[in-house]
């Protein structure tokens, strides 16, 4: 049987770059594979699979027979192009933020909702924030056996979530602060950080509870996203969702601490032992060793991982863990690709 075409639209960004990686590295489910980009990129040779390809600039004729469209592009681009490649029959699987609240597009975590892959009246799937991924792998395998009902949620962001200028600002301002009196206050630390890049404060020896642009009662967007999108993956509309979201100095994979508090009682042992068999998490739970998932020691993986998993003794109904994913990998090419595959597996 001829294996389905696949096209990578923003294959020369950051989690394009990372999509080809992955598609090195997994099983080979595609036949031809397609390298879009915006016109400066075009021309560009890229090797994937051992084939180097070159980068063709995103046009209508450039989706003509493809099966399948992962799009890891902004906003923007996704809402302008990823219907004019569904119109052409692509199953078009998109990691912006463009389509995610839209009530006829899927939002999609393949180990928590797959059977939404299969619901696109648009022809349109969509991914969900690299915040809400790394959270709701494991969010998803409690709820399923215990309902959650109420999430508290604070995130510690990379510095990558915010693009290729987040890093280059985070690695720019460590230069600048290095050799610095540690004991000074912060002030005399960061008067010599010249540039805050897309954080509205200094990030090198700092943390920032800012994060996004905003919103309605002075919530920011990543708040909101971790709100609304967690609603939509569980299908729990009126679903209680407070996130504050923090960025940190970490150049990959975000953290967050979860206040969850469910409709069934639970335990932390049978909470541990669930995670332990979910696919997509992996646990890192040693309270008395001092082990548990760090972002400098999981980067570059693909689970979710979860430790310092506890309760409040005044609250059976309640479960307080610690998680840590990548944020380019689960949090965005990983998730995309997942979702493509599946869908492949399913359809031919």
């Amino acid at each position: 049987m001829t294996k389905p075409s696949l096209a990578i639209v923003g294959a020369t960004g950051a989690v394009g770059s990372v999509m080809i990686d992955l598609i090195n590295e997994r099983a080979d489910v595609w036949g031809e594979i397609h390298l879009l980009a915006s016109a400066r990129s075009a021309g560009k040779k890229l090797k994937v699979r051992g084939k180097e390809l070159t980068v063709k600039e995103i046009s209508p004729e450039n989706f003509e027979n493809i099966d399948v469209a992962v799009f890891d592009v902004p906003d923007s681009v996704s809402a302008q192009w990823g219907p004019i490649a569904a119109s052409k029959g692509v199953v078009v699987v998109d990691n912006s933020a463009a389509f995610r609240m839209d009530k006829d597009v899927p939002l999609v975590v393949p180990e928590v909702n797959s059977t939404e892959i299969n619901n696109r009246p648009k022809g349109i799937i969509a991914n969900p924030n690299c915040t809400t991924l790394s959270m709701i792998v494991a969010l998803g395998a409690l709820h399923k056996k215990y309902t959650v009902k109420e999430l508290v949620v604070a995130s510690y962001q990379a510095a990558s979530g915010a693009g290729v200028s987040g890093v280059e600002t985070l690695q720019k301002q460590i230069i600048e602060v290095a050799g610095k009196d540690l004991g000074s206050r912060a002030k005399d630390v960061h008067e010599n950080i010249s540039d805050l890049g897309p954080f509205p404060a200094p990030l090198a020896l700092n943390v920032v509870p800012w994060a996004g642009s905003l919103k309605e009662d002075d919530f920011t967007s990543e708040e909101l996203k971790v709100q609304n999108e967690s609603r939509k993956i569980l299908g729990l509309p009126n679903l209680r969702v407070t996130a504050t979201c923090v960025r940190v100095p970490v150049i990959t994979t975000h953290s967050l601490a979860v206040h969850a508090v469910f409709e069934e009682k639970l335990t932390p042992a049978a909470a541990r032992a669930l995670l332990e068999n979910s696919p997509g998490v992996s646990v890192l739970d040693d309270p008395e060793n001092k082990i548990f998932p760090t972002p400098a020691a999981v980067v570059g993986t693909d689970a979710t991982w979860v430790g310092r998993i506890r309760q409040n003794p005044e609250n059976p109904y309640s479960l307080e863990f610690f998680v840590c994913g990548d944020n380019l990998r689960k949090g965005a090419a990983l998730n995309t690709l997942q979702i493509a595959e599946h869908f492949v597996a399913n359809n031919f």
